[in-house]
């Protein structure tokens, strides 16, 4: 199933889903070593981390979120696009209440509490992940209808191009 959200023959979604899950998961390690050593500016990259994933998770929600109004109701896909919203939303609100926490600390400083905060969204957000897999992987969302290991590139469109069958040679 073709997704709506498109950029030079690929879905977007997933090409923004990579940002704030490398950048929670990066103020995680980097509140790590600060709880570690004591050295204050890797508490100040877990925050900038934060600030940055927060709205790489926004940009990516309404892909997403596009993208999920458009897989067909009452099937197993539109339930498992629901869970994996529902988790990544929840990911997003964890990291955003963290976010909110350092605001005023000296140097952004997560400290235990907000550390373990931070774990908790980590592990929801690869529950997330994983649901988002299976939507492509096993439910084939975002995939295009012709995909073929012998398809023409998608950046070739060309009216003649019709749907393609495995093994058929190339024009």
């Amino acid at each position: 199933m073709k997704t709506r959200t498109r950029l030079m023959g690929h879905a977007i979604h997933p090409m923004l889903v990579v940002f704030p899950l490398g950048l929670f998961t990066a103020a995680v390690v980097f509140d790590l070593v600060e709880l570690i050593t004591g050295n204050v500016t890797f508490a100040q990259v877990g925050f900038w981390d934060i600030t940055a994933g927060l709205v790489g998770a926004v940009l990516a929600a309404l892909a997403g979120l596009t993208d999920w109004i458009s897989v067909p109701g009452h099937t197993r896909a539109k339930a498992v696009g629901l869970r994996h919203g529902l988790l990544n939303a929840a990911v997003t609100v964890i990291f955003l209440i963290a976010w909110a926490m350092r605001i005023s600390r000296d140097g952004h400083v997560a400290g235990g509490g907000i550390f373990i905060l931070e774990l908790i969204g980590l592990v929801i957000a690869v529950a997330a992940a994983w649901l988002g897999g299976e939507l492509v992987q096993r439910l084939a969302v975002g995939i295009d209808e012709r995909a073929a290991p012998d398809a023409p590139s998608s950046l070739r469109h060309s009216p003649v191009d019709g749907p393609r069958v495995s093994g058929t040679p190339q024009r």
